[in-house]
């Protein structure tokens, strides 16, 4: 995958690949390669790639998206059948299908314009985007079953989906990629958005894997896969609010919501494996509740860090979003998501207003709740955002690069990076804070949901400023700014952690998905952490363990010894079963490390509204 091509549609690749022929298939792969080699050239809508001499593909994205296969031309005499239209769609990034909704969903008279991904202020939103998303009125909302349509959709993701894990990354070529996009766009025209966005996200997982793209990490494709196979598995069965839940929505509806005096917090740079970039900033109301203003496109780091730049599109303003996480901003006929993003319709009307230091009110009541109470607002669906107080105490070696450790109130807590990526002043950041040793800041940081308390890093306090911030993603910290004779610390090497050996799972897991089926098949895989597991206590992943490895090595073979087909059903559920029991166990573990509840709400202090993170 290269982000120098436009986004493709899910469908358009799936089509494109679909018809080749079979010799064309078992090349494909190698025509990716050697496509990702060429140099492309942009031309307005256009990009170009030179296959060779005499040979170009062209991609026509008006929008900044190709849509349709015939916006992928080829001048070798194989077009339109060529290999070529095929490998570029398999090498752009893979573009967010987001049909608009049915006419029967907009109401009589209301207003044509929509805002940012939204429907109509005031509407519904839409489960899908044709006539199977919309529930049967004519029985109990708690009755509601998914359609035959959806079921279909449903199995014909789980089946892609497990075919990838039983490939792996490491097998999981160009031609598995588009059957799970033409799963993908199959369940959303069945209305099934959620099942579709999560097919989306393997595919996209499976090619930063296969790039080896720097912002790749394999925790995030096992979370993709667990999620897409655990959707389509539940919602054959599901009904009522639980189905509403699977099927997802399509849009978010944009809801009014007055006046708001907001006050920024920070801003974070967007970096994603799909291909698109920009910047998200954070501001609070009067009560701790929390909204974002986003700018986010397709792109690449040089958008991620341009974007801070760029005035925020709400109203009138001309404050760019740098400017914006230091000051303030009143808005007048504020409409906002569910998710606290802010609208930018016509009608929405905002100016600059006077920002607030993070120790002054109101924002300084956001440091006001306890860290376990945020941890458990986090773990219970929650926004993951942590406004903490710490104490830098030194440094640490970790295998993906150095951690900050601090103290927060006498709880030992890990710092990471938020982004790897070099064009990002993160990890320079995070080098020059461990000079600043002993110094209480406050800071913000996202929740990792690990035995270990750990956090990424996204905003800090100044180090000689209390007034002052520093956003680690966009902002560049200088010597100058740290305490007089500040010195960075050597790292320590990483101490040995007293936990329970969930890992002895965890890794089978994240090993299936990496290579599939095979790594855990072979004898040599077999060995004692079953029963070390049960010996400390963790029955269950010894059993998953166990049924996890004979799925993999369970290969039936007919009467003349021949194997037969691989039951990939059996490999994917006794897989999803470890996945979700490991996850389930690693957030209580979380939970019992930072002394959070993992069930009911925060006790007292400021209830930030539920937002997704970033």
């Amino acid at each position: 995958m290269t982000p120098d091509l436009p986004p493709v549609a899910p469908s358009v690749t799936a089509e494109l690949v679909e018809a080749l022929s079979p010799r064309l298939r078992k090349r494909l792969d190698a025509g990716v390669a050697k496509l990702v080699a060429r140099p492309a050239v942009r031309e307005g809508d256009t990009v170009r790639i030179a296959v060779d001499d005499e040979t170009d593909v062209v991609l026509h994205a008006p929008g900044g998206t190709v849509t349709g296969a015939d916006a992928i031309r080829c001048g070798c005499l194989l077009a339109p059948d060529c290999l070529h239209r095929a490998a570029a769609a398999s090498a752009a990034p893979v573009a967010d299908e987001a049909p608009p909704p049915p006419p029967s969903a907009v109401p009589a008279g209301a207003a044509e314009a929509r805002e940012g991904t939204g429907t109509t202020p005031g509407t519904e939103p839409v489960p899908g985007a044709g006539p199977a998303a919309q529930p049967d009125r004519t029985r109990p909302a708690e009755a509601e079953t998914a359609t035959a349509e959806q079921r279909a959709a449903a199995r014909t993701v789980c089946d892609a989906a497990a075919a990838v894990l039983e490939a792996g990354a490491d097998g999981a070529g160009a031609v598995l990629q588009a059957e799970l996009l033409h799963a993908a766009h199959t369940a959303r025209l069945a209305g099934l958005p959620r099942a579709s966005a999560a097919a989306v996200s393997v595919v996209t997982g499976v090619r930063a894997a296969r790039s080896a793209d720097p912002g790749y990490r394999l925790a995030d494709l096992a979370a993709a896969l667990a999620d897409v196979l655990g959707v389509a598995h539940r919602l054959p069965h599901a009904t009522g609010p639980d189905l509403t839940e699977l099927r997802g929505t399509t849009r978010q509806p944009y809801r009014p919501d007055g006046s708001l005096r907001l006050y920024g917090l920070f801003s974070e740079p967007v970096l994603t494996a799909t291909g698109y970039a920009g910047a998200v900033t954070w501001t609070a109301d009067a009560d701790g509740r929390l909204y974002t203003v986003s700018d986010v496109a397709p792109g690449g780091p040089a958008r991620a860090t341009g974007a801070a730049g760029r005035a925020v599109r709400i109203g009138d303003t001309a404050l760019t979003h740098r400017e914006l996480s230091r000051a303030g901003l009143a808005v007048s006929g504020a409409t906002v998501s569910p998710t606290g993003r802010l609208g930018a319709g016509a009608g929405v009307r905002a100016v600059r207003a006077s920002g607030a230091a993070w120790h002054a009110e109101p924002l300084d009541r956001l440091w006001a709740v306890p860290a376990a109470e945020q941890v458990a607002r986090a773990l219970n669906g929650g926004q993951d955002l942590l406004f903490l107080e710490v104490t830098l105490t030194g440094t640490v070696r970790e295998t993906t690069g150095d951690c900050l450790l601090a103290d927060c109130a006498g709880l030992p807590l890990r710092l990471a990076t938020a982004h790897d990526d070099p064009s990002l002043p993160c990890r320079d950041n995070l080098r020059l804070l461990a000079a600043a040793r002993g110094s209480r800041l406050r800071i913000v940081a996202r929740l990792v949901p690990e035995p270990l308390p750990r956090a990424l890093l996204l905003a800090v306090e100044h180090p000689t400023d209390p007034t002052a911030r520093v956003d680690l993603g966009l902002d560049r910290l200088r010597h100058a700014d740290l305490p007089a004779g500040a010195v960075a610390p050597p790292a320590e090497a990483a101490p040995t952690a007293d936990e329970a050996p969930l890992h002895l799972l965890r890794r089978r897991v994240h090993q299936a998905v990496s290579g599939g089926r095979r790594v855990l098949a072979s004898a040599g895989s077999v060995s004692g952490d079953a029963v070390r597991l049960r010996r400390l206590g963790l029955a269950t992943a010894g059993d998953l363990l166990d049924d996890l490895h004979a799925a993999a090595a369970d290969r039936s073979r007919d009467a003349f010894g021949r194997l037969l087909p691989a039951d990939t059903d059996h490999f994917a559920r006794a897989w999803l079963a470890a996945a979700v029991y490991t996850d389930a166990v690693e957030r209580a573990l979380c939970a019992g490390g930072w002394g959070a509840a993992t069930t009911g709400a925060p006790s007292s202090g400021p209830s930030p509204a539920p937002l997704a993170g970033g």
